[in-house]
């Protein structure tokens, strides 16, 4: 079935930076269209980033545009999510998302 386990969150000050990793096993990676999705707290479910399957295209929501940068690596089945400039409301559980599946989630906190 289909795995996705992230890592890389932590407590971070304004400003600073972090990177997220999404392994993914269960599935055909190569081909899948890959998301990072995030919740804030007492929020619903928002999209952060879009990557397609080859990695050529790529859309960010309008929050992060020029912060947030997704990439992946097919041949080691990885996602990632290269988080600059963070703000306080970058605060959010984030999720690596490949249709209806998901993982557990990484928080971020972004505070000083």
């Amino acid at each position: 079935q289909v795995q996705l386990v992230e890592s890389g969150g932590g407590l971070v000050q304004p400003g600073g930076s972090l990177r997220l990793s999404c392994v993914a096993s269960g599935f055909t990676f190569s081909t899948s269209d890959m998301n990072w999705v995030r919740q804030a707290p007492g929020k619903g479910v928002a999209g952060v980033a879009f990557i397609s399957s080859g990695g050529k295209y790529t859309s960010y929501a309008d929050s992060v545009k020029g912060r947030f940068t997704i990439s992946r690596d097919n041949t080691k089945n990885m996602l990632y999510l290269q988080m600059n400039n963070l703000k306080p409301e970058d605060t959010a559980v984030h999720y690596c998302n490949q249709g209806f599946s998901w993982g557990q989630g990484t928080q971020v906190t972004v505070s000083s």
